[in-house]
């Protein structure tokens, strides 16, 4: 097992080298340049995700669409995630993470205005989509959309899965001493409870979970922070000095430089929101819109939240937490959250034990709808009901794994993921400037989208 988890090790430090780190926050410039900023365009994207689109076509509302996209992303990465990237890059992390969620708001944009753009419909009313999709659909290669799905498959398991158990577990029997297989046992029943029921009944429980804990978990980052406010900007003013600097940052903190601040801080921002790994488009294009840009912008939201504004708010969280109480050890990340919390008086340790609970929990029943799909892409659907038994078994092996490998592999399987992706993204940049042009920037976001007729019900 140790030398399996060096192995990971290694290949995630050879492929968050430096050409991803360029690749991903190139990738994220150059779409936010070519499609002029359309970050400018969130409060009109916000409205547009909460409106209900009757007449058009698709299996759940963008809504439903987009809370299963964040139930996917605000996940372990917004909170232990974080804190990791802490411990291993230094507090300059927190910015590159955010520059990420940021810039990364283009990339978002973009995928799912690909996944509408190059979405299938069967004949019994089943859309499907994503990157596998464009890449086939978009620019003819097949085998890269094959590599997708295959490392989308793996990803449910890994980031999707056994790291979101793995981290309920460990924090349930930290807190109140639970063993990790009583704390297994129970998400593998409450998992098996929602996925059951497809697309439309995880979008349903997503719809009435995510706004929830998302919600509840922003309030006690303000608590804590307010606690803390005294080293506020200390905070922030390290932050930005570390992200920028080749010397190790001070103020607690020791061994960050700015490379291992900007990889760490990267990665652990592509875990966190997604955007350019090509999950979220899988959900987007079953969404009932009218037209590509509309999803595209609903979709847009998705990294705001997550990234610019939860990712934030625990980053701030536990760099003034590290100045405020110097004695803590920062370099494990779940030790780390767990102390942050703690600050909260009673109910602080409840907070956090509730929020992983809930952010995990959710992660684990988007990721099985992505991998669902990837499974279909690959064989058709007759093999999904295969892939819930296994993802569902997968919960409770990631309950009682050791933490290091799993995360270790979620790495890996970000950036495998992210390649074809990124590359579709670069490729049909024109295709996603004109399809903008038409509805967004000559203000047709009303007009209905020309859509092929449906495929026979045995083809995917």
């Amino acid at each position: 097992m140790d030398a399996l988890n060096q192995f990971f090790a290694d290949l995630g430090s050879f492929l968050w080298g430096w050409p991803m780190v360029i690749l991903l926050l190139g990738t994220h410039i150059f779409l936010t340049v070519i499609l002029r900023f359309p970050q400018r365009k969130l409060w009109t994207a916000i409205k547009l995700s909460v409106k209900k689109d009757k007449n058009a076509t698709g299996e759940v509302s963008q809504f439903g669409a987009l809370a299963t996209a964040l139930a996917a992303t605000i996940g372990t990465g917004n909170i232990v995630g974080v804190a990791t990237a802490v411990a291993l890059g230094g507090p300059g992390a927190v910015l590159w993470c955010w520059l990420t969620g940021f810039f990364g708001i283009a990339t978002k944009y973009a995928e799912g205005l690909l996944a509408v753009k190059y979405r299938v419909k069967t004949a019994d009313g089943k859309v499907y989509g994503g990157p596998m999709y464009a890449l086939e659909r978009g620019l003819g290669w097949r085998k890269m959309g094959v590599l997708f799905a295959v490392f989308t498959v793996v990803a449910a398991f890994g980031i999707g899965n056994t790291v979101q158990a793995n981290a309920i577990s460990t924090v349930t029997y930290e807190a109140y001493n639970i063993s990790p297989y009583i704390t297994g046992a129970v998400i593998c029943f409450l998992t098996a409870a929602v996925v059951l029921g497809g697309i439309k009944g995880i979008a349903r429980v997503c719809m009435m979970l995510v706004p929830f804990m998302a919600v509840f978990y922003v309030i006690g980052c303000i608590v804590i922070l307010y606690i803390n406010s005294a080293y506020l900007l200390p905070a922030i003013s390290i932050i930005l000095e570390s992200a920028f600097t080749p010397q190790a940052a001070g103020g607690g903190f020791a061994g960050s430089t700015m490379m291992l601040a900007a990889r760490y801080g990267i990665a652990r921002g592509l875990f966190s929101n997604e955007s350019g790994m090509g999950s979220a488009p899988i959900v987007a294009a079953a969404a009932q819109t009218r037209n590509p840009v509309r999803q595209a912008l609903v979709s847009s939201t998705g990294t705001f939240w997550d990234t610019v504004v939860i990712c934030a708010l625990t980053g701030l969280v536990i760099v003034s937490s590290v100045i405020a109480y110097p004695d803590i050890s920062y370099e494990n990340g779940a030790t780390l959250t767990k102390v942050a919390f703690s600050k909260i008086p009673v109910i602080g340790t409840p907070l956090l034990t509730f929020g992983l609970l809930t952010f995990a929990f959710s992660t684990i029943l988007g990721w099985e709808l992505y991998g669902e799909r990837a499974v279909g892409y690959l064989s058709g659907r007759g093999w999904t009901i295969c892939f819930r038994v296994l993802f569902i078994v997968a919960v409770f092996i990631g309950s009682i794994m050791n933490l290091d490998i799993v995360w270790n592999l979620a790495d890996c399987m970000n950036a495998l993921m992210a390649i074809p992706n990124l590359l579709s993204l670069l490729f049909l940049s024109g295709v996603i400037v004109s399809e903008t042009r038409k509805y967004l920037w000559n203000n047709q976001l009303d007009k209905d989208m020309e859509e092929e007729e449906p495929l026979d019900a045995d083809k995917r």
